[in-house]
C-alpha cells in the first residue's frame, strides 16, 4: 500500500486498484486540515463528505466497492488509512448567494446602530424530544448618532421560534425578517446621563430579553455539518453538545450573529439538566444548584468571545487539572471527560503543557488567562471553542491515531484546536471571507509546534508534505458580505505564511511578528488588510505583491531558470503583472544566495552551481520550478 498525501494507491500484481479518491478543497499528508472524505453530488456536482459512522469513518465504503468491483477488504483499508479531517464549512456554497446569505453576512441598518457589549444565555435541553427551550439576554450599547434604524435584527434559525421579546418590563413587538432572523422593535431608549466631574455625558447599556423555543437543527456529521448534537456514550448515557462554526451560533440561541461584533464583556452560560448530568461550558463555573431532579450549572467568560465559541456540553463528565507556570503567571487547565476515560486522558493530556510552552513561546501569552484553558471530551473530533476546546480525538497522537512519522508526534487536536486560541479566539476575522486568518495561521502552529520540540528539518517536511493536498481551484479569500469563506485556506495559508517567513530571513523578527500580531489585535476583530499592513511593517518588506498573488489568485508562481558557464538566469511566471519575490537557492560551496527576479525579463546572477545538479533551490519557498 503506498499513501501519497491524501491520495491512496493499492497495488495488487502491479495494477492500481484506487487512486486519488475525491476530496472537498481540502486535504494533506499528516496531520493537517480538517476534511472529510468527499464524493461528487450528481445533484449539485459540488463536493459532499462520506456520510460518517460514530468513529468519524465512512459509510460510502459498500457504494465504492459496488462501483469498483474490486478487492473489497483492499479497498476498505484504504479508505480507513485515507481519512483527513478539519474544522469549516462542510459544503461549499454556490455562487448564487440568497438574502439570507446577505441578512447573515452583511452589517446592515438594523446592525450597524448597536454593539454587543454581553450575552446572557439560559437553556435547557430535552434529549427524548431534542428540543430546547431558553433564553438569552442581550446587553448592548447603542450609536444614535447614526441610527437609521429603530429596529435591531435578531438572528435565529429555524425551526427554533421566538415567543416574546422583553426589555425591562415591557413587551416588545418582533415579526419574521427571514428564515433566519428576526426584527425586533426598539424606540424606547435610555436617556443619556451626566459623567460625574466631566462636561460630557455617556449613554447607558440597553438589554433585551428573548425567550425561545424549538426543535434546533440536528448536526448529521458534526463539526463538518453542524448543529445540535444528540449522542450516546459507549454506555448508552445522553452526551449531548453544539458545533455550528460557518453554521452559525443562532442555530441554538439568538444573537447578533456576525463574526464582527462580539460581546466586548464576555458572556455566561447557564444549562439545566437532569441532575445526573454534569454540564460544562467555556470559562469558569460560577455557580450550580440542584433541586427536583434538576441541576443547574452557569459557566461565565470574562473575555471577549466569537458567537460559535459559546458551547454546552452535556454528559457524565468527570474532573481533573493542574496549574500551567506561564509568561502571565499561573494559568488554570481543566480537563473535563467521560467517566469512563478518565486514566487514559489524565496520562495523554499531558501533553497540553508541552502545547502551551511551544505556542507561548511562539505566538506571546495564551490570552485568555482570566478564563483558564479547558480540554472537554466532545461527541465529535474537535473544535476551537474558546477556553473550553473541543476534544474527540480518542486520546491518540496523530489524527485518531493515524498520520505520517511527523503527524504522529503530536495529538492533532491539542495542537491544532489550542493553536486557534491565538488565531481565530484572540484574533478574529471580521468577515468570514477573511478565514484564512484563522485557519492558515493555526494550520502552521502545527509545523512551529514541530520545530519548538523536534527540530527545524522535522518541521519544514512536514510543512513541504502538506502542499500535496492544496487545490488552487479557488481564492484563499472568499466573498465578502455573505458568510463565504475562501478555499485552500488550511495547507496553502501556512505554506504562504512559511514563505513570509523565508523572506523576512530571520526568525526573531518572524517570531516577534507573531507575537505583535497578538499584542497589537489583541482581544480585536480584524481585516485581511489589518495583518497585511502589520506585516510589511514590521518587517520592513512590502509584501503587497505576494499578498495578491497568494490570496487573491490561484496560480503558483513559477519560477523559470536556465544556467550556462556559470550565469544564471531567472524570471517569475504564471504570476500577476509585476508580482516580484526574492528566492533563495544554494551555491557549489554551500553558501545561501537570495536573488529577486521579476516577471517582465531575466535576472542574471553569476553562480556556481554543482554540476549536473537541478536540486539546488530552497524547497521552503511555496513555487514551482521550471528548466
Amino acid at each position: 500500500m503506498k499513501i501519497i498525501a491524501g491520495a491512496v494507491q493499492i497495488t495488487s500484481n502491479s495494477s492500481i486498484i484506487v487512486s486519488k479518491p475525491k476530496y472537498s478543497e481540502r486535504h494533506c499528508e499528516g496531520s493537517c486540515p480538517w476534511q472529510s472524505p468527499a464524493i461528487v453530488s450528481k445533484r449539485s456536482g459540488l463536493m459532499q463528505p462520506f456520510p460518517q459512522n460514530s468513529w468519524g469513518l465512512p459509510r460510502r465504503a459498500g457504494t465504492l466497492l459496488a462501483m469498483t468491483g474490486r478487492v473489497p477488504c483492499v479497498l476498505l483499508i484504504a479508505l480507513l488509512v485515507n481519512i483527513s479531517v478539519k474544522a469549516q464549512l462542510l459544503v461549499p456554497k454556490t455562487e448564487g448567494f440568497t438574502h439570507a446569505d446577505t441578512l447573515r453576512g452583511s452589517i446592515n441598518e438594523n446592525r450597524d446602530w448597536w454593539n454587543v457589549m454581553r450575552y446572557n444565555i439560559n437553556v435547557t435541553p430535552d434529549y427524548e424530544s431534542k428540543t430546547i427551550k431558553g433564553k438569552t439576554e442581550i446587553v448592548f450599547a447603542t450609536n444614535g448618532s447614526n441610527r437609521k434604524s429603530q429596529k435591531l435584527q435578531i438572528d435565529l434559525q429555524e425551526p427554533l421560534l421566538i415567543d416574546s421579546v422583553i426589555s425591562g418590563k415591557k413587551k416588545l413587538e418582533f415579526s419574521k425578517q427571514d428564515t433566519n432572523s428576526w426584527l425586533v422593535s426598539f424606540s424606547a431608549f435610555k436617556k443619556p446621563m451626566p459623567i460625574k466631574n466631566a462636561k460630557a455625558t455617556m449613554i447607558p447599556d440597553e438589554s433585551i430579553t428573548i425567550y425561545y423555543h424549538g426543535k434546533p437543527r440536528e448536526a448529521i456529521r458534526p463539526p463538518w455539518d453542524g448543529g445540535w448534537i444528540w449522542k450516546k456514550d459507549t454506555r448508552g448515557r445522553p452526551w449531548m453538545s453544539v458545533a455550528c462554526q460557518g453554521l452559525g451560533a443562532s442555530v441554538w440561541y439568538p444573537c447578533k450573529d456576525h463574526q464582527s461584533d462580539e460581546p466586548d464583556n464576555g458572556a455566561s452560560l447557564t444549562i439545566n439538566v437532569p441532575d445526573s448530568m454534569m454540564a460544562v461550558a467555556n470559562g469558569r463555573l460560577s455557580k450550580s444548584s440542584k433541586a427536583n431532579g434538576m441541576a443547574t450549572y452557569s459557566w461565565e467568560v470574562k473575555n471577549p468571545i466569537n458567537n460559535y465559541n459559546i458551547i454546552p456540553y452535556i454528559g457524565k463528565y468527570v474532573h481533573f487539572g493542574e496549574t500551567y507556570k506561564g509568561e502571565k503567571g499561573n494559568l488554570s487547565c481543566d480537563y473535563w471527560v467521560l467517566d469512563y476515560n478518565l486514566e487514559k486522558a489524565e496520562a495523554h493530556f499531558k501533553a497540553v503543557p508541552k502545547m502551551l510552552k511551544a505556542f507561548e513561546h511562539w505566538f506571546g501569552p495564551y490570552p485568555f488567562y482570566e478564563d483558564g484553558y479547558k480540554l472537554v471530551e466532545a461527541p465529535h473530533l474537535g473544535m476551537e471553542h474558546q477556553s473550553a476546546v473541543a476534544y474527540g480525538n480518542y486520546f491518540l497522537d496523530g489524527r485518531q491515531g493515524r498520520g505520517s512519522s511527523l503527524a504522529m508526534l503530536f495529538d492533532y487536536i491539542i495542537v491544532h484546536e489550542s493553536g486557534h486560541e491565538w488565531f481565530a479566539n484572540n484574533i478574529t476575522t471580521k468577515d468570514i471571507a477573511d478565514m484564512w486568518v484563522h485557519e492558515s495561521f493555526t494550520c502552521y502552529s502545527e509545523t512551529i509546534y514541530l520545530e519548538y520540540w523536534f527540530g527545524k528539518d522535522s518541521a519544514n517536511k512536514y510543512l513541504q508534505a502538506q502542499r500535496r493536498g492544496i487545490g488552487n481551484k479557488a481564492t484563499m479569500i472568499g466573498t465578502y458580505g455573505v458568510n463565504k469563506e475562501g478555499a485552500d485556506i488550511y495547507n496553502k495559508g501556512a505554506n504562504l505564511i512559511h514563505t513570509i517567513r523565508q523572506i523576512i530571513n530571520n526568525d526573531e523578527k518572524f517570531r516577534s511578528i507573531l507575537r505583535g500580531l497578538n499584542q497589537t489585535f489583541y482581544h480585536q476583530t480584524i481585516t485581511t488588510k489589518d495583518l497585511e499592513d502589520y506585516i510589511s511593517k514590521e518587517s520592513g518588506y512590502n509584501f503587497s505583491k505576494i499578498f495578491d498573488q497568494y490570496l487573491r489568485n490561484t496560480k503558483v508562481p513559477v519560477l523559470q531558470w536556465k544556467y550556462n558557464a556559470g550565469l544564471l538566469q531567472t524570471k517569475w511566471s504564471n504570476c500577476n503583472d509585476g508580482f516580484t519575490m526574492p528566492i533563495r537557492f544554494t551555491d557549489a560551496a554551500g553558501k545561501a544566495v537570495t536573488i529577486t527576479p521579476n516577471s517582465n525579463s531575466w535576472t542574471d546572477t553569476k553562480a556556481t552551481l554543482k554540476e549536473g545538479t537541478t536540486d539546488f533551490w530552497d524547497k521552503n519557498f511555496y513555487v514551482t520550478y521550471q528548466n
